[in-house]
């Protein structure tokens, strides 16, 4: 790809993404690649992207991560992970064993929430994917038995009459003793590792942008976000974008290498995951 051609970009319009990428996409940090206008799309949406290769930068779960790893490699900064944040089991019944369920819905099945959702209960009925802001709906209507819920959502679903069932992502610490990887920020291989490492710096900088001035990214992140409630906005960032959103260090990588290598134990995917990132040089 010549240098002067733009980059195709996409992430989700979640507040903890809008937020980070705000300056970016506004043209506000200096010497970052040139990007065509940024596609903003649910998380699945991307995730079926980016195996057929639709963006040169793109958000995706990482559980999607592990079945494209050929074709794309993580970047250091712009990812999702923490404590505390991952996906929720919900459903008008919180005594009711997973075992006894028929109808369990996942946002994709690509996301993160779908593989924890497998991981934790191996012996749950086959799930029914639906868009994210579905899912609770439709386990308040009894269309479905139970959901798994991300994004904003785990901060509203008791308003719906929900109730919770299993926090997977505690699941995932306690039986881990790792922050829970749910997305993160890739790069099309075949552009190069110098390109990926640019990309990488811009994202930090729009990030360390975002965090030094707040204020300049409100309106965008509250024009695509499911929730405009100015406290569940800064809740989902205050969650969402963290440390590990400006660097994955240490721990994030080994949470991001250990997810990848239980998708691989599990015939999930077939993948290295010691080639997952964009070389340090």
């Amino acid at each position: 790809m010549p240098d002067s051609s733009p980059l195709t970009i996409g992430f989700s319009p979640c507040p903890n993404d809008t937020f980070i990428f705000h300056a970016l996409v506004s043209g506000r940090v200096a010497g970052a690649p040139p990007l065509a206008p940024p596609r903003l799309e649910d998380v699945e949406t991307l995730n079926h992207w980016a195996l057929e290769e639709r963006l040169d930068i793109t958000k995706l779960s990482f559980h999607a991560l592990g079945h494209v790893l050929d074709k794309y490699v993580l970047l250091d900064a712009g990812a999702a992970l923490g404590r505390g944040c991952g996906p929720l089991l919900v459903s008008t019944d919180s005594g009711r064993p997973v075992a006894e369920m028929k109808r369990i819905a996942v946002p994709g099945a690509y996301t993160t929430a779908a593989m924890l959702m497998r991981l934790c209960y191996p012996d749950a009925p086959a799930f029914e994917t639906m868009r994210f802001e579905r899912i609770m709906p439709a386990v308040a209507a009894g269309e479905v038995d139970a959901g798994v819920i991300i994004h904003e959502s785990r901060f509203t679903y008791q308003t719906h009459g929900l109730r919770l069932v299993r926090d997977l992502g505690a699941w995932w610490e306690e039986e881990i003793g790792a922050p829970i990887p749910l997305g993160g920020i890739a790069v099309r291989r075949d552009l190069g590792a110098d390109t990926a490492r640019a990309v990488e710096r811009a994202i930090r900088e729009s990030l360390e942008q975002a965090h030094r001035d707040p204020s300049a990214a409100a309106a965008y992140i509250k024009t695509h976000a499911q929730e405009i409630d100015d406290a569940v906005i800064a809740a989902h960032i205050d969650l969402y974008v963290n440390d590990f959103s400006l660097s994955l260090g240490p721990d994030g990588r080994r949470a991001v290498t250990t997810f990848l290598n239980m998708g691989v134990a599990q015939g999930i995917f077939s993948c290295n995951p010691d080639e997952a990132f964009v070389s340090r040089r």
